[in-house]
């Protein structure tokens, strides 16, 4: 699955523009290195998103291409925020 479309899917990110813009700007990595909006996630993938106020890093646990709001936080699970 496309990392921004698991990113919009999974309701980390609101929508999947915003999603490929992190992306481009070099604020999404997985497994430590950046990551494009087209690059194709795996289950076990480490993703770590950049913001302002700090980062979010999380594991993928599922790829659905469609979720359920309900089971939206059951794709990953978070492993640290940088506050």
């Amino acid at each position: 699955m496309r990392l921004d479309k698991f990113l919009k899917g999974s309701r980390i990110l609101k929508r999947r523009t915003v999603a490929a813009e992190a992306c481009r700007a070099g604020k999404v990595t997985v497994n430590g290195r950046d990551a494009k909006p087209a690059h194709t996630l795996k289950v076990g993938d480490e993703v770590e998103l950049f913001f302002a106020a700090g980062s979010l890093k999380f594991r993928v646990l599922e790829l659905k291409e469609s979720v359920k709001k309900e089971d939206a936080a059951k794709m990953y699970e978070i492993l640290g925020d940088g506050q």
